[in-house]
């Protein structure tokens, strides 16, 4: 009996051996990129980071020219860098007072734009009364508009007001174009917020402006950051308005003060390029301040509504 189930066993055995030698092959679960795929997208990210960064890099070897005509050389750039242009900038304009008054109404916009686009967001929203459509559709259409259609008719509005040539009527001004955007951006956002985070603030007893400004802002705090960055950038790089508002030398802001130097025969571009560093240092500390929360603010606006 013995000699019958040994020659039985080895085979089983030697196959049991074979098929263990046999490689299991690894199967991608489903959404995993392939080695080459991800070689590619690392190679396509990183020539559009270049491309982005580029501009930058050149504009700051730029500023350190110390003459106006380096732009057409820069190759000798290189051999007599210098910091003379930021020192002649920061000593011989008006660089403070455009600093200031960059910030007086960036701002100002910021604090007024969000804080009107977040209430008419938010009512949209939540409540439902006659006209509640198409007054976002209106808020819409103001964005059709060109900038020089709507130069004149503002003009005629802020001197009628008294507010020509002062912060406030500036303010106003960029509001006008930041709410719009901001209204329905944040409108999305507060879309994804439960309705009965509303309810039970009137139930623990809060009027709808303490649910509103206690419960539901402090929840939609990334959309509050991605509009108020918008307005941030939108009153502090925006040129047509300032220069046609703005009529005393002192309250240029940076996007205005930039063009005295450039002339009709005179163009100093390296001290150009000083001062467009120094002006987007502002920029870079606002953006990573809200930086932690841009990404989460829009992506979330787009979920619903």
């Amino acid at each position: 009996m013995s000699t019958s189930t040994a020659p039985a066993a080895a085979p089983a055995e030697q196959a049991t051996d074979t098929r263990s030698t046999v490689p299991q092959r690894k199967v991608r679960g489903r959404g995993e990129r392939g080695r080459a795929a991800s070689l590619a997208s690392h190679g396509v990210l990183s020539v559009a980071s270049l491309v982005a960064l580029f501009p930058v890099a050149w504009l700051v070897y730029l500023s350190l020219g110390p003459d106006k005509d380096d732009y057409l050389h820069p190759g000798g750039i290189w051999s007599k860098m210098t910091l003379d242009n930021y020192t002649f900038v920061l000593q011989h304009t008006n660089f403070f007072d455009w600093l200031k008054s960059s910030l007086i109404v960036s701002l100002g916009t910021t604090v007024i734009g969000v804080l009107v686009a977040a209430t008419t967001g938010y009512a949209v929203s939540r409540m439902r009364f006659p006209g509640y459509r198409k007054l976002m559709w209106i808020l819409l259409v103001t964005q059709m508009f060109p900038i020089a259609v709507l130069i004149v008719p503002m003009y005629q509005i802020l001197s009628s007001l008294q507010l020509v040539d002062s912060y406030l009527g500036l303010v106003l001004v960029y509001c006008s174009t930041a709410v719009p955007y901001c209204a329905w951006l944040l409108k999305g956002y507060f879309d994804t917020i439960p309705f009965e985070i509303d309810e039970a603030g009137r139930v623990d007893g809060l009027s709808p402006f303490g649910t509103f400004f206690r419960l539901i802002l402090p929840l939609a705090r990334p959309g509050l950051a991605v509009a108020g960055f918008y307005s941030f950038i939108t009153a502090f790089g925006e040129v047509a308005f300032a220069s046609t508002f703005m009529l005393s030398d002192t309250k240029y802001t940076f996007a205005v003060g930039l063009q005295s130097f450039v002339s009709e025969h005179d163009a100093q571009r390296h001290l150009m390029a000083a001062t467009a560093v120094l002006v987007a240092i502002p920029v870079s500390a606002f953006f990573y301040l809200v930086q932690k929360n841009l990404v989460t603010g829009l992506t979330a606006g787009g979920t619903k509504g």
